[in-house]
C-alpha cells in the first residue's frame, strides 16, 4: 500500500461530500439532550465504588482559602496558596481521595494521552521523573496525592463531601460554605476547581433502566464484578457477553482489555475515533534531562508552543500530538491571524485531508476483515473529535470473540431491553452492559447549575448569568462575588494539556488572595473591567463556526448543533495568555482589591 499523499482537488470535493453524507448519518434531532446525567433513579451509575464514606460531625469552623475539588486544579491551587503562606486551606472533595478524574477513572487500560514529562504538574518541586512516555492512571494518582502530602493539603481535607451552597455574608466579608454532610463553615477566599471531567453521563437510551443484566460506568469501574486490576487479569469475564457503548478516548483504551478477557465482547459504535500511534515506553531521567534545572517546566513550556501553534528550535516532546499541532487551530485558538484566510483555509484543508487519509490507512493496514475496517475509518476532519491515540485497538478487532456493531444507520443504539440491546432490529444478548459515554464536559459545578452561588444582595450568580451571558475578568473573577475565584476554560485560556493551564491559574489564584491579604482587602473585580474583558474577547474571537457546523456530531460541536463563535475563550492562545496575566499582575492587580470593611475573623 502506498503513503497517503495530499489529495488533489478532485479528491477534496469527494472528502467533503463523503464527510456531509457521514455526518449526517449520525447527527440526531434531539442534541445533547440524547444524554441524561447520573442523578435521580441513575444515581448509582455515579456512587464511589472505591472508598467508604467514614462517618464525621460537621464542621462549622473558619478557613482561610475553601477549594472546591481534589482533582490538580485543587491540589494546584493548594500547593501555590502554601508556596504564598496561606495556613489554613480546606479542600472539599466529593471523592475518597485526591486525583479528581485521576481518581474516579481506573478502568482497564487507563493511560494520559498527553506526555507524562508536561502532564504531571510539580515535578521540579516534587522532585519526581514519571516512570513512562505516558502514565498509567495509577502512576498519576500517586502524583496527585504525593503533591497534597508535600504541601500538606491532607489534614484539612475534608473527602466524600460535595459543596451544596456559597453564600457571601456581607457583615463578616466571608463565605459560607455548606456541604451534603452537614457542613457550614466560613471561608475568607473561595476557589472552586470541580474540573469539567468528573460527572459522569449516560446515553438516554430508551429501555436503559430495564435491563436486568450487569451494568456500569467506566468511570465507576466495578472490579468486584470483573475481576482484575487496571493492568487486565479480569477473570470475572471469562464467561460473560460484554457490551460496551462508546469509543471515545476511553472506550479507545479499555476496549483492547475486555478484548483480552471477556468471552465476547460487542463494541457499539456511532462514530469511530481517530487512532493514531501511541508508541509508549518506560523513560529514564536522562531520557528527558531530568539532570538539569527547572527540566520539567522548559519541557511543558515547549510543548505548550508547539500546540499553541509557536514556533521553536527543538520539538522536545516529538509525539503525534505536536506532530499534528498546526491541524489544531480549529480545537484551540492561536495566536496566528493569517493575512490571507482564504489561502490559509486551503493550505488547512489539504494538511486536514492528508493526515485523515493516513489515519484512514493504518485502519487498513491493521484490521484485518474489510467490512470491519471500513466501518473503523473515520470521516470527518481532524479537529472534529478529541484525537485519541493506541497501538492495541485495532488489533482487538481482529479477534474472533470482538464485534463491531455500526450503529451509524440508526443514529445510535435503538433500545436497550431486559437481556441485552437492540441495533436495526436485531438484539444482540448480553450478560453485562458497560457505558464508555464520558463526562458531562465543558462546565464546572457553578456553570452546571449544580452548585448555587448567592452574592451580594443574595444575587445567585447563574441569574444573572442567564441574562447576560458569563461575566468575569479574564475567566477567574466575577463583579457582585467577592472573594470568589473560579478555576477552568470560562473566558479564560485552553490547551490539549490542561494541567499547564491549571497550574498557571493557581498561580494567579494565589497571587490575587496573597495581594488581598497584604492590603486587607477584597478581591472583586468591576462591570467595566469585565465589558472590557468580554468585549476583547469577541473582538477576537476567530470564525469557526462554519467548521464545527460540518463536523461529525460529539461534544466538541453540541453533538451537531454547531460551536458559535463568542467570548468564551481567549482567542490567542495560551502562551499569549499567561504572559497577559503575568504583566497584568505585576502592573493592574490592585484595580480589582477594594479595602474590607468587616474586621479580620478569627481563625
Amino acid at each position: 500500500m502506498t503513503s497517503p499523499q495530499a489529495p488533489a482537488p478532485h479528491e477534496l470535493a469527494a472528502l467533503r461530500q463523503r464527510y456531509r453524507l457521514e455526518r449526517e448519518r449520525r447527527v440526531r434531532p434531539d442534541g445533547a439532550r440524547q444524554y441524561r446525567g447520573t442523578d435521580a433513579e441513575f444515581g448509582y451509575y455515579a456512587a464511589d465504588p472505591y472508598t467508604a464514606s467514614a462517618e464525621r460531625d460537621p464542621l462549622h469552623d473558619t478557613v482561610d482559602v475553601a477549594v472546591i475539588g481534589g482533582g490538580f486544579g485543587g491540589i494546584l491551587a493548594g500547593a501555590r496558596l502554601r508556596q504564598r503562606g496561606v495556613e489554613r486551606i480546606r479542600i472539599v472533595e466529593k471523592g475518597g481521595d485526591f486525583g479528581g478524574t485521576w481518581y474516579w477513572n481506573r478502568y482497564p487500560g487507563v493511560h494520559c494521552d498527553i506526555e507524562s514529562h508536561v502532564y504531571l504538574p510539580l515535578l521540579d518541586e516534587t522532585g519526581y521523573v514519571p516512570e513512562w512516555k505516558y502514565s498509567p492512571g495509577d502512576e498519576i494518582r500517586r502524583h496527585a496525592v504525593r503533591i497534597a502530602r508535600q504541601f500538606t493539603l491532607g489534614p484539612d481535607a475534608l473527602f466524600s463531601t460535595t459543596v451544596t451552597s456559597l453564600a457571601w455574608d456581607e457583615a463578616s466579608e466571608m463565605w459560607i460554605v455548606t456541604t451534603d454532610r452537614g457542613d457550614a463553615f466560613r471561608a475568607r477566599y473561595v476557589v472552586e476547581a470541580t474540573g469539567t471531567l468528573t460527572d459522569p453521563k449516560l446515553p438516554g437510551i430508551p429501555g436503559i433502566e430495564d435491563f436486568t443484566g450487569h451494568t456500569f460506568h467506566t468511570s465507576r469501574w466495578d472490579y468486584a464484578y470483573t475481576g482484575g486490576t487496571p493492568e487486565g487479569g479480569m477473570t470475572g469475564l471469562a464467561d460473560k457477553r460484554v457490551g460496551i457503548v462508546g469509543t471515545g478516548a476511553t472506550g479507545i483504551q479499555v476496549i483492547p482489555m475486555l478484548a483480552e478477557d471477556a468471552e465476547h465482547l460487542y463494541v457499539f459504535q456511532r462514530t469511530p475515533s481517530t487512532v493514531d500511534v501511541r508508541a509508549n515506553r518506560r523513560t529514564t531521567a536522562q531520557d528527558v534531562s531530568a539532570d538539569s534545572e527547572d527540566w520539567a517546566r522548559k519541557r511543558r513550556e515547549n510543548y505548550l508552543r508547539i500546540v499553541s501553534g509557536e514556533d521553536v528550535e527543538q520539538d522536545l516532546v516529538a509525539d503525534r500530538w505536536t506532530a499534528s499541532a498546526g491541524l489544531l487551530e480549529k480545537l484551540h485558538p492561536s495566536f496566528r491571524r493569517p493575512d490571507d484566510r482564504k489561502a490559509f483555509e486551503a493550505a488547512y484543508e489539504v494538511a486536514d485531508a492528508a493526515k485523515m487519509n493516513e489515519l484512514r490507512a493504518r485502519v487498513e493496514r491493521s484490521v484485518t476483515d474489510p467490512d470491519t475496517a471500513e466501518k473503523l475509518k473515520p470521516w470527518y476532519r481532524y479537529a472534529c473529535k478529541r484525537p485519541t491515540f493506541s497501538d492495541l485497538y485495532y488489533p482487538a478487532f481482529n479477534r474472533s470473540n470482538v464485534t463491531l456493531v455500526d450503529t451509524a444507520d440508526t443514529h445510535g443504539v435503538e433500545r436497550i431491553t431486559e437481556n441485552g440491546v437492540m441495533v436495526g432490529g436485531i438484539t444482540y444478548e448480553l450478560d453485562c452492559l458497560i457505558f464508555a459515554t464520558g463526562f458531562s464536559v465543558g462546565a464546572s459545578s457553578i456553570g452546571m447549575g449544580k452548585l448555587p452561588v448567592h452574592g451580594r444582595g443574595g444575587v445567585q450568580l447563574l441569574h444573572g448569568w442567564a441574562q447576560e451571558g458569563p461575566r468575569t475578568l479574564h475567566g477567574f473573577t466575577s463583579n457582585g462575588f467577592p472573594n470568589l475565584i473560579q478555576m477552568g476554560p470560562l473566558q479564560s485560556a485552553v490547551s490539549v494539556n490542561f494541567t499547564h493551564v491549571l497550574d498557571e491559574q493557581a498561580v494567579h489564584a494565589a497571587a490575587l488572595i496573597a495581594a488581598a491579604e497584604a492590603k486587607t482587602a477584597v478581591i472583586e473585580p468591576s462591570r467595566a473591567s469585565e465589558d472590557a474583558w468580554i468585549a476583547l474577547l469577541a473582538e477576537d474571537a476567530p470564525d469557526h463556526e462554519w467548521f464545527h457546523a460540518e463536523c461529525t456530531p460529539g461534544y466538541y460541536n453540541g453533538e451537531g448543533r454547531g460551536k458559535p463563535n463568542g467570548p468564551t475563550a481567549y482567542p490567542h492562545g495560551a502562551v499569549a495568555f499567561h504572559e497577559l496575566l503575568e504583566r497584568w499582575r505585576d502592573e493592574s492587580m490592585g484595580e480589582v482589591l477594594q479595602a474590607r470593611s468587616a474586621p479580620p475573623a478569627d481563625v
